[in-house]
């Protein structure tokens, strides 16, 4: 007959230290989180059997068997489980030896028992995640999202899998332009051939010339031998020429004659090469401003805007935020070798309200930073790099200390008049004026709105009832 299935028992506390096993099982019982104390690691793992742990912390200094040894064994048998380690030694080496062996969290001590019964509450939530959050395949794909306006990027790339025809995309900076020309290049005709990207905004405009079109032997000084530029280099497949905007006068120029005639020369040469280039072009610019500037030319303008993809700014793709995050942080971690981080639900929804100046690339430059330099492996609000968050390097200069001392000379000015009753008024107009921004930021969308503000819908509802908030609906 078959043994039974271990039950998913509770949050375990290991310490060696009775005074410690103490406060946890009086602050856990408080709060009605299951439990149970063993006082040596050992005794713990002999349980493993019978009970499989929720969440597991830790000392990390015991007679036997030490704390780092006992996460070592856990995450052989339960690799998604978290552990917590707690020690009173809070150097360096130990913290570091804690993360490496993939804990949680690291808990020095003495610490305060309100933020410990936290620390496991997150850890909770991080197990119930770990059974919830299906395990990658490992397949990246080429572009993510699911955002009408990603959808609408896709389409287009599949109406031209089989087209020759010249791209021009436009979007902000960081918003993926170069991911959506290989995708074209590699959906295309060309794809077996190479796909060749230059930034024109990058390369000198004394050198972008000889980059794109190559030079002769003697065409300048230095030129000691023939090279072949990227016209060449692309031949049968795709050239992208990114930040098209911001290429020179005269080169706008000699593009326009190799697109117009598909014939160019290299610097210091005399014999017409042909090329059967396929070109996509990128800018962050507005070209027809530009054009009526007079700063780039028309007829090139035109030559390139045969078909035209606008790649949306994170803004306009909010829904995509929470899988953008989760995927670059999964990047990250298999580039770097670690454990995965994990976001919980109020960085997610605290990322997707913001602005995103970068779009994309920012999002993920910021996971790769949470990967190496959020504590633990559940990553909330606090846990954001501070620029982030918004958090200027003078207390006194936060945004938060303005409004407190603004609400607080309110409510001082309101007592000198005598009134009485203050708290209801105030706490009206507080809830009121985060509803109206909230709404304004959603564009009107009360589920977007309350997932926000962190309540629920039919509380938005009553809410805006009661303080008579004039909406779009």
């Amino acid at each position: 007959m078959n043994a039974p299935d271990p039950v998913l028992a509770s949050v375990w506390i290991i310490d060696d230290d009775r005074s410690i096993r103490w406060v946890f099982e009086k602050a856990l019982a408080r709060e009605g989180i299951a439990h149970r104390t063993f006082g040596a690691a050992q005794e713990a793992l002999d349980q493993l059997d019978e009970e499989v742990p929720q969440v597991v912390v830790s000392d990390i200094r015991m007679p036997g068997l030490s704390g780092l040894e006992l996460m070592q064994r856990f995450k052989e048998r339960l690799p998604s489980t978290p552990v917590i380690i707690m020690t009173a030694y809070s150097d360096l080496e130990s913290a570091v030896a804690a993360f490496q062996g993939g804990a949680f969290e690291y808990l020095p001590k003495p610490f305060d028992v309100d933020h410990a019964v936290d620390l496991v509450r997150r850890a909770m939530e991080e197990s119930r995640r770990q059974v919830e959050v299906p395990v990658e395949n490992g397949e990246t794909p080429e572009i993510l999202g699911q955002a009408p306006a990603m959808q609408e990027v896709f389409r287009a790339i599949g109406r031209l899998a089989h087209s020759h025809a010249t791209v021009l995309i436009t979007g902000e900076s960081g918003t993926g332009k170069e991911l959506v020309a290989r995708a074209l290049h590699r959906h295309s005709p060309r794809a077996g051939r190479a796909f060749i990207a230059i930034n024109t905004a990058a390369i000198p405009k004394d050198l972008l010339e000889s980059e794109l079109f190559g030079h002769e032997r003697g065409a300048f000084t230095g030129a000691q031998t023939m090279r072949r530029g990227r016209f060449e280099q692309a031949e049968g497949g795709t050239l992208f020429l990114d930040e098209i905007g911001d290429m020179p006068p005269d080169l706008q120029t000699r593009l326009l004659r190799v697109l117009s005639d598909g014939q160019f020369y290299r610097v210091g040469g005399h014999t017409p090469l042909t090329a059967n280039v396929r070109v996509i072009a990128a800018t962050h610019q507005d070209l027809e401003s530009r054009v009526r500037q007079g700063l780039f030319r028309e007829d090139l303008f035109h030559r390139l805007n045969v078909i035209r993809l606008r790649l949306p700014a994170m803004r306009e793709r909010r829904e995509d935020i929470p899988m953008l995050a989760r995927h670059f942080l999964a990047k990250s971690a298999r580039d770097l070798g670690v454990e995965g981080k994990r976001l919980t639900n109020a960085a997610i929804a605290f990322l997707s309200a913001q602005d995103w100046a970068g779009n994309v690339r920012q999002l993920e430059n910021l996971c790769h930073w949470v990967t190496v330099m959020a504590p633990g492996q559940v990553v909330d609000v606090k846990d954001l790099p501070p620029e982030t968050r918004g958090e200027s390097q003078s207390a006194a200069a936060s945004p938060e200390g303005d409004w407190r001392r603004a609400l607080e000379r309110e409510v001082a000015a309101r007592l000198a008049r005598g009134e009485t009753g203050v708290a209801d008024p105030l706490t009206r107009e507080f809830e009121s004026a985060l509803i109206v921004k909230a709404l304004a930021h959603t564009g009107g969308r009360r589920i977007e709105a309350a997932t926000l503000l962190g309540i629920g819908r039919n509380t938005l509802t009553r809410k805006i009832q009661e303080l008579k908030i004039e909406t779009k609906e």
